[in-house]
């Protein structure tokens, strides 16, 4: 196997004010006439200081400096408007969320070797803004400390676990923050979802209007570390469904209760006939699927949960429309 340096660019530091990754990021957004001056500020703070803007996010971060950014967002927000995309009304969860994806899923999106574009992905991705899946050089991958984790004062570890995908995003990452990023392989990558996996952790895809309103990442995180689903337990809908439920097998089921322990989303608990699901918590991530001992629990499309990212599907239908 190749070893990530033996195929990925160079991003040693330099002492120039304009990194390569940053003027390739602007010429990318002025490619979008949905993207405003705005969208590219806030795109570039959010990759610049992800620690400082998910620190702050969380509450982890001094509650005046909180207050600080916040009206300093909304005074450049006044001045450099974020351009009309014919949507009335944009919540926060619109501009940054994530979809969870079984383990399946997100080791097909760390192992495209072609750039694609699925475009708007409305049924997949039921947010007004960033439903975009355009991957630019899909084989550069960075893997970064997690920022959520980092924010923490007693994180899960390891902390390198949030994948970078594709350009302009994975250069940003690297050239920027050196000492907590570094290239890796796809198949490093996918090693990094199996063994969160194992873990209990959920990935989801994330997607953000200032990361030129595409998928830029798969977080692999847990409740008690992750900012989103943090959001999502106190009512703010930043995560979707994966379109999948985990349906028990209860002839097989032994009650040993794994699933229960390993769910983060608290929908599944124990009973003497077996493990029960609660389908309105359930996001259909998979991780009690790969962690039961008994092989009793599968996943199985649920259509009122939205419709699964399934890479393949998808761009058979591109291919064929």
């Amino acid at each position: 196997m190749r070893s990530s340096e033996d195929r990925l660019p160079e991003h040693k530091a330099s002492g120039k004010i304009i990194k390569p990754s940053t003027r390739s990021f602007w010429r990318r957004s002025r490619e979008r006439t949905d993207f405003s001056l705005f969208d590219f500020i806030h795109g570039y703070i959010y990759m610049r200081w992800p620690y400082q803007y998910i620190g702050t996010g969380v509450g982890e971060r001094n509650q005046r400096l909180v207050r600080l950014i916040t009206s300093i967002a909304q005074f450049v927000g006044r001045i450099f408007p974020k351009k009309n995309n014919g949507t009335s009304s944009v919540s926060f969860a619109d501009t940054y969320h994530g979809k969870a994806i079984p383990l399946e899923t997100a080791t097909r999106l760390v192992s495209i070797k072609e750039s694609i574009d699925l475009g708007d992905l409305e049924q997949v991705i039921p947010y007004k803004l960033a439903r975009e899946l355009i991957l630019q050089h899909p084989d550069h991958i960075a893997v970064l400390d997690c920022p959520c984790r980092v924010s923490r004062k007693d994180p899960c570890l390891p902390l390198d676990v949030c994948l970078i995908v594709g350009e302009p995003f994975a250069s940003l990452v690297i050239e920027h923050h050196p000492h907590r990023s570094r290239w890796i392989t796809s198949d490093e990558a996918v090693e990094i979802l199996k063994a969160e996996d194992e873990r209990g952790h959920v990935h989801h895809a994330f997607f953000k209007d200032a990361m030129l309103g595409r998928f830029y990442a798969i977080c692999n995180c847990c409740e008690c570390c992750c900012g989103a689903m943090q959001a999502q337990r106190n009512g703010t809908p930043m995560l979707a469904s994966s379109g999948y439920v985990a349906v028990v097998d209860q002839d097989i089921c032994i009650s040993c209760g794994t699933c229960e322990q390993k769910c983060q989303f608290n929908a599944i608990s124990i009973s003497q006939e077996g493990a029960i699901v609660d389908l309105e918590r359930c996001m259909g991530c998979g991780v009690c699927v790969g962690n039961c001992p008994q092989a009793a629990i599968e996943l199985k499309p649920e259509p009122t949960k939205g419709q699964p990212l399934d890479l393949l599907t998808l761009m058979g239908e591109r291919s064929i429309n």
